[in-house]
C-alpha cells in the first residue's frame, strides 16, 4: 500500500490499524501469509487486539506529522505572502469586481481598480471603512484583500 504524503501512513492502515493483506499474497502465499497461517486462534484475536491499541499511536503520530506538513506549508507560503497594513487616512485604490462593473467600451482593457479612497476607520475582521476624497462614507465595510495602497504621483492636501 502506498504511503500519503502528508500522514507517512496509509490510509488502510490509519482505519484498521494493519497493513492490508493484497490478493497476490494470499494466492501465492507470502511469508507474512503463512506465519498468520501457523498461528492459533487465541494469539491471532490476542495480535489483532495489540493492533488495534497501537492504532492510536499510529494516529497520534500520523496528526502530528500532518501539524507538522500544515507548518512547513505555511512557512512557505508565509514567505512570498506581503502582508497590507493600513491606517486611518491612508489612501487606497478599491478592486473593482469583473463580473459587475466591466465597461463595455473597454471590454478586457477597463480598469481593475479605481479611486483614490481614504480609510475612515477600521472594521473588525481586517476590514475597512472607505470614504470619497470629498468625504461621503462609504455604507459597507471592505475586506484587505480588495485594497492596496495609492501611490499619488502629485500629493493631495488631506
Amino acid at each position: 500500500m502506498a504511503f500519503h504524503g502528508s500522514t507517512k501512513v496509509s490510509p488502510y492502515q490509519l482505519v484498521y490499524g494493519h497493513d492490508a493483506v493484497l490478493p497476490w499474497e494470499v494466492k501465492t502465499g507470502s511469508r507474512r501469509m503463512f506465519s498468520q497461517d501457523q498461528l492459533t486462534t487465541d494469539d491471532y484475536t490476542t495480535l489483532m487486539k495489540d493492533e488495534l491499541d497501537d492504532l492510536v499511536e499510529h494516529r497520534l503520530r500520523a496528526l502530528i506529522s500532518i501539524e507538522e506538513n500544515r507548518k512547513r506549508v505555511a512557512k512557505w507560503y508565509d514567505k512570498k505572502v506581503k502582508a497590507k497594513e493600513f491606517v486611518d487616512g491612508d489612501l487606497v485604490w478599491k478592486l473593482i469586481p469583473p463580473i459587475v462593473t466591466k465597461n463595455s467600451k473597454f471590454g478586457k482593457w477597463s480598469p481593475n481598480w479605481e479611486g483614490p479612497y481614504r480609510i475612515n476607520r477600521c472594521a473588525p475582521g481586517n476590514a475597512f471603512i472607505l470614504e470619497t476624497l470629498e468625504g461621503v462614507e462609504f455604507p459597507r465595510a471592505l475586506n484587505r484583500k480588495y485594497l492596496k495602497r495609492y501611490y499619488p504621483s502629485i500629493w493631495i492636501d488631506a
